[in-house]
Order: C-alpha cells, then sequence, then structure tokens
C-alpha cells in the first residue's frame, strides 16, 4: 500500500500562493474547472485569484447608505465555493503531518450545518478518508447534495442552524461504537480553524487595505458572523497592526446567544449556533451586534433576483450590480447589515474601511429563495424599493452590545456550559483563555505547521 500522505499548500502558501512551486501552482489553476475533485485543488485554497490579486468588492455607498467604505472579501472562488475550505483542510492537515490520523484506518466526522460540511466532505474524500458529515435536516437540500457529490456520507439530525447540539450527540453517538477508529473534528472547538484565519485571512485582510490603498490603508472594524468563530480569528491579527480596530462579533436576532444568553431556531445559515465557541477569543471583541434574519434572506433575494437587480441598476453601476449578485450567501448579507451598523454606531468616515466577508454565493439558497417566493409572493419592482429602503436604508443601532470588561468576562463564562459541562473541556483551560498568552501559543503553531508540511514535501519529493 503507498503511505504516501496527501497534502497540499502551507499555511505560508495558501496567504501569498505566489510561492507554490510555479509548476505546481500552473496544474492546479487549470484543474480549478477541468477537474474540481482533483487534490491538487488543495493549491486553489486562498483568497486571491491566478493573477494573486486578491478577491474582493467595496461596496456602492448608494447600496450601503453610510460614507465608510464597506470592503467584502468573498469566498465564491475557493474550492467547493466557501472559504471554509481553508477551515477544513487546515484542521486536516495538522493531524495528517502529526501522524494523528490515518486515511487507511480512520473515519473521520464533521459536525456542521453546512459549508464546513461540505468542506469536510471535500477535504477528507480528496485525502483518502472515510468521511460522514453531520448535519441538521432543516438546512438547505443544495447542502446536502453537495456533500454527497464530493463522495462523503452525511446524517440528518433534527432542527436548523441553531440545533447544534444534536449535531455533538449523534457525533459522540457515532463515536462511542468505536473510539479508536473514529475521529471528530469540531470545528467549533479545533484550532487548525483558528490559525486558517488568524493567519490567511487577517494577513490578507491587512495586506488588501494597505496594497489596494483603500481609504486611509488602515482597518476601522471587522464584522463577522460567528458560526464556528473561525472568521473573527482574523481580528486577533488584525488587532496585532492596527490596534485601534473595532473586533464586530455578529449573531442572529433569533437566536442572541452571546449578546442576551439567549436561544432560538433562525435561518442565517452558517452563523448562530446557540453556544460560544471554544476557539473564539472574546476578551478581544470590541462589539457584539445582531440583525433579523429574513431582513437577510430578504436582502438577499433582492441582490440576486432579475427584479431586485433591475430596480438597483436604477442608481447603481450595471455592473457593479452584476457582480455583487454572484458573491453574496444569506451570511454574507447579514455581514453587510451589520457593517452598516457598526458604520452607524461609530460614526465612521469616507476614510474608514471596515471589512467583512461573504462566505458563500446564492448557488446554495435557490430553495430558500423559492421559499420566500410562496410565502411572499414574487417579488416586483415596488417590493424591491420597499425591501431597499427597509433592510439597506432603514438599518438603525439598535442590538449593539459593547465589548465593556464585563461583557467580555460574560461572554467568557458563557463557554463553562457547552465546553466544560459538555464536551470535556478543563476549567483549568477555560480559564487560560483569559490570557493573552494562551491564544499567542496557538498562533505559534502556523510556523510549526509549515515546517512539517515542507520537510515531509522535500522528503517524499514534492517539491
Amino acid at each position: 500500500m503507498n503511505s504516501k500522505k496527501i497534502i497540499g499548500p502551507t499555511f505560508e502558501e495558501m496567504l501569498h500562493p505566489d510561492k507554490i512551486d510555479p509548476k505546481i501552482r500552473k496544474i492546479a489553476l487549470e484543474k480549478m474547472k477541468e477537474d474540481p475533485l482533483d487534490p491538487i485543488n488543495f493549491f486553489n485554497i486562498t483568497w486571491r485569484g491566478p493573477d494573486n490579486k486578491i478577491k474582493y468588492v467595496v461596496l456602492p455607498k448608494k447600496l450601503t447608505g453610510v460614507d465608510a467604505n464597506i470592503i467584502v472579501m468573498y469566498g465564491r472562488d475557493f474550492p467547493t465555493g466557501s472559504h471554509k475550505v481553508g477551515a477544513t483542510y487546515s484542521i486536516l492537515v495538522e493531524k495528517v503531518i502529526r501522524n494523528e490520523v490515518d486515511p487507511s484506518y480512520h473515519t473521520l466526522i464533521w459536525p456542521s450545518t453546512g459549508n464546513y460540511g461540505i468542506g469536510g466532505a471535500w477535504v477528507g474524500c480528496r485525502m483518502k478518508f472515510d468521511t460522514i458529515v453531520i448535519l441538521p435536516e432543516g438546512m438547505s437540500k443544495e447542502r446536502f447534495e453537495i456533500i454527497n457529490s464530493y463522495g462523503a456520507r452525511v446524517i440528518a439530525t433534527p432542527g436548523s442552524e441553531s440545533n447544534v447540539k444534536e449535531i455533538y450527540d449523534k457525533s459522540k453517538e457515532i463515536w462511542s461504537q468505536n473510539p479508536e477508529k473514529v475521529r471528530i473534528l469540531n470545528q467549533f472547538s479545533e484550532f487548525g480553524n483558528y490559525r486558517f484565519h488568524y493567519y490567511v485571512t487577517g494577513n490578507t485582510m491587512i495586506e488588501l487595505v494597505q496594497n489596494e490603498k483603500i481609504g486611509n490603508g488602515r482597518i476601522a472594524a471587522v464584522v463577522s458572523g460567528v458560526g464556528s468563530a473561525g472568521t473573527i480569528a482574523c481580528g486577533d491579527r488584525i488587532k496585532q497592526v492596527f490596534s485601534d480596530a473595532k473586533i464586530v462579533t455578529l449573531e442572529p436576532i433569533q437566536c442572541p446567544t452571546i449578546s442576551m444568553n439567549g436561544y432560538g431556531s433562525h435561518d442565517i445559515q452558517g452563523i448562530g449556533d446557540k453556544h460560544v465557541t471554544w476557539i473564539h477569543n472574546v476578551m478581544n471583541s470590541d462589539a457584539v451586534v445582531a440583525v433579523d434574519d429574513m431582513e437577510s434572506k430578504k436582502g438577499l433575494q433582492l441582490l440576486t433576483d432579475e427584479v431586485g437587480k433591475r430596480f438597483l441598476k436604477d442608481f447603481i453601476e450595471p455592473k457593479a450590480v452584476d457582480e455583487i449578485s454572484t458573491i453574496f450567501g444569506i451570511s454574507g448579507v447579514a455581514n453587510v447589515l451589520g457593517a452598516i451598523k457598526v458604520a452607524k454606531q461609530y460614526k465612521f468616515g469616507p476614510n474608514d474601511n471596515i471589512i467583512t466577508i461573504a462566505t458563500d454565493t446564492i448557488d446554495r439558497y435557490h430553495s430558500v429563495m423559492a421559499d420566500l417566493d410562496r410565502q411572499f409572493g414574487k417579488m416586483d419592482l415596488s417590493e424591491a424599493k420597499s425591501r431597499f429602503n427597509s433592510i439597506f436604508m432603514g438599518v438603525k443601532t439598535d442590538w449593539f452590545f459593547e465589548g465593556t470588561l464585563e461583557n467580555r468576562r460574560r461572554w467568557h463564562n458563557l463557554k463553562y456550559y457547552t465546553w466544560v459541562e459538555q464536551q470535556g473541556k478543563s476549567v483549568e483551560e477555560l480559564n487560560e483563555q483569559m490570557n493573552l498568552s494562551y491564544w499567542e501559543k496557538q498562533q505559534a503553531i502556523v510556523k510549526e505547521t509549515d515546517k512539517l508540511i515542507y520537510d515531509y514535501r522535500k522528503k517524499e519529493g514534492y517539491d
């Protein structure tokens, strides 16, 4: 049996793909469309395009209604169509390179509410692992179809986006049947997820505002919906460069867990999972904002439906409207609404840059849009105008919670109930998370992992 491991880029190569061997990069770019299931596509995990330029848009101010620059980096062109594939690859490659998992023996479980599971299916199967994704039954049908197409098995659990405990329980049930063979790769606690966004996403954001000379070349705020809390890790890196940047966590009004110690069911698929995640450095969060799930869905339909686009093209450059329509899913629109709220709350001006993420695209939500049509009727121009005025122009600064010392401690303390009582973490490690040194140790593992990947590739003749 061939013992060679299937691995891909280092963290540094995901940040700067121009550092990949040109021959490998060329083949990877060719395979992106020719054969998207080829493992060589690991080398396409990056925020940059074939020209090594960062994929982003600065939203038209006629759409946002604020003076600040709202910059959106988008995950559309990653393998699988979402940046979550970077987190799944990083989590698994860290374990493969340290011989913690073996494709000839272990079964991998990826607990997810969507894009992480899609990424896990793609990455796990490309690395030749038996792969299972656990997903709530209420998620869009497109998610299930994509996971199956990548060769993974998928198990549906009761509930929707905010029913994460049910996913945990099913994962534990499968693991308990064969604990030696089964490995659970939990996005909410695996620090490979944190490290991908700290190093790759965070540094990409910094280079974007500096190299593209947007606004004042600084980052005033980062806004990110919290699903796994991987993406918000970019804030830890950004604060090391821009110490006055606001790191803002976003969640649904219908499930205000961090902000209100609350609960509930919502449909901003990909965020708001009814707990505070283990890898979220809440002591570094400056605020939590909440947005409405229905506004996020109706806003997405406005940006992507032909009628909505026709309305927007009356006052926004048509080319910009067409581009915007290809980069957003529900959580991306939620992030934009949160960014507008942040701009208004802090009274940011035309030189200030707020940066956020569009995780996936409308391709995953056609069934959700069809449900809106059945519920509210087809959108016409009058409805498009109403949605634009109420959803985008009508953003208020309610549901805004500042990260005071007391609030940060509350957010931190909420971890106890999920992670110590239910998931077996220690109180001692929970206490350590209050200290900056805990997170700095996690960040340092990036260089260690890169060295292990370089050494392995050299030994096996990859390089």
